[in-house]
């Protein structure tokens, strides 16, 4: 009953901030894969074009590094300040001619740590680390399109999963808070990349306007399930070839019918994840699919800009995978960290209200307080006689200031408190609540085209 007043609270939290605003011309770059393309056929460039988009983020924390071996209080109170480029990304897109397109964008990430890993079949297929890279590099998007009809368009290659609201829309000016929403990037790959084919197109007009996204891509691979972080380590991209004996498939539709709204909806399938292990042995006994349902929405006008959106995952044979991963070998990249759950779950809500709209004069900077709240857990429901981490289920709220200097260029600030062990939008939890301050500057925009 507690989750059900939560995710009617939300609700009824964006409809109202939404209820009284009038119809705004968007003016900042939506940045899905397939609203790339969709600009094309509008007006986009000539030949090429090319930008990208970066974050900068300064927190002060006020607790320790472990929730885990913290104590029975979870995190142990303690202060630290850290700093950090969490991603700087360049993209490129190239027109070979008028109907088939080149798109790509490298990202680097964190400032940088490189590994490679390989497993030595020499050597009982023991996992080798080898330091290869000044900074961790990832090949982000890298495809060919080929346009057809606005309805009706391939690509192939290196491509974003746009399951949720998040990755569908990952630039750092499509969310308030210094980092992306907490909840999404715990349980999901964040930016989920894969390799694959995509089908998109846009169809309706007027108020039956709509866009969609059917994608087959490498799957998940079950080594990487946790308990902490869900199926989010188990996308690919370790070595140099990514297994696809079973695929993932994904399917989005966004409505776009209303001025300033946009509503959409995700699915994503992979019927046995174990058969994408690192070693085909590994889960001979069960298959392991995953499910993930997503639904999320946005309303921007002159006045406000709200977003919500929900996750629910159900992975099956959670027992079974939780028995293997937990002894899969030492040097394996991943963390045998168990039980993994048999459903995840997240959802959140913010608001942001542009204060400048309110007066009649231009020079007013453009500034909108926000706020933010989120529920969590990958470790929502177990399966048979597993036992579920409460410290894993974290209800927080961000508050904070989005100043957009210019229209793709944003200076944020926030305040961010975390429940540990609780579901209440409100009060407090078992465990040590966790508090940050965070400065931050972001931009997305493309720079030369031509």
């Amino acid at each position: 009953m507690k989750r059900l007043t939560n995710l009617l609270a939300i609700t009824l939290l964006t409809s109202c901030a939404t209820a009284f605003a009038q119809e705004q011309e968007e003016t900042m770059t939506d940045g899905s894969a397939a609203e790339r393309s969709e600009a094309i056929y509008a007006s986009g460039y000539n030949k090429f074009r090319f930008g990208g988009y970066g974050e900068a983020v300064a927190s002060f924390k006020d607790y320790g590094i472990n929730r885990f071996y913290g104590g029975h209080l979870g995190n142990k109170k303690d202060h630290r300040n850290t700093i950090s480029i969490p991603r700087f990304v360049a993209a490129f897109d190239y027109k070979f001619n008028s109907k088939w397109i080149l798109g790509a964008e490298i990202e680097f990430e964190a400032g940088g740590v490189g590994t490679a890993y390989e497993i030595e079949n020499s050597e009982n297929g023991e996992y080798e680390t080898e330091v290869e890279k000044g900074g961790e590099v990832a090949l982000e998007q890298f495809h060919i399109t080929r346009l057809i009809h606005p309805a009706f368009n391939i690509r192939a290659g290196h491509i974003i999963v746009p399951v949720g609201l998040t990755n569908s829309h990952h630039e750092p000016i499509n969310f308030f808070g210094t980092y992306r929403p907490e909840g999404e990037t715990t349980i999901l790959p964040s930016t989920w990349h894969d390799n694959g084919l995509e089908i998109f197109g846009t169809f309706g007009r007027g108020y039956t306007t709509f866009s969609y996204q059917a994608l087959v891509v490498s799957g998940l691979n079950a080594n990487g399930f946790d308990r902490n972080t869900w199926i989010a380590g188990g996308k690919q991209g370790i070595f140099e070839e990514d297994n696809f004996t079973s695929p993932g498939y994904a399917f989005r539709l966004d409505y776009k019918g209303v001025p300033g709204l946009r509503a959409g909806a995700s699915f994503y399938y992979c019927a046995n994840t174990g058969a994408n292990s690192d070693k085909l042995t590994e889960y001979p006994l069960h298959k392991i699919p995953v499910r993930i349902y997503t639904a999320d929405a946005q309303y921007k006008n002159k006045y406000v800009t709200a977003r919500t959106n929900f996750v629910w995952g159900n992975l099956s044979n959670a027992e079974y995978v939780s028995s293997v991963n937990t002894k899969l070998s030492n040097k394996s990249p991943y963390t045998r960290v168990v039980p993994v759950a048999k459903r995840a779950v997240s959802y959140a809500g913010e608001i942001g209200v542009n204060v400048s709209a309110f007066f009649n004069n231009p020079k007013v900077p453009v500034i909108y307080p926000f706020a933010r709240y989120e529920y969590y857990n990958p470790q929502e429901e177990g399966e048979g006689m597993q036992v579920m981490e409460l410290r894993n289920k974290v209800s927080m709220w961000t508050v904070g200031l989005n100043w957009f200097a210019l229209p793709n260029l944003v200076v944020k600030a926030d305040y961010m408190t975390r429940q540990i062990g609780t579901g209440k939008m409100f009060g407090t939890g078992p465990y040590n609540s966790e508090n940050e301050f965070s400065i931050g500057i972001a931009y997305v925009g493309w720079f030369l085209s031509k």
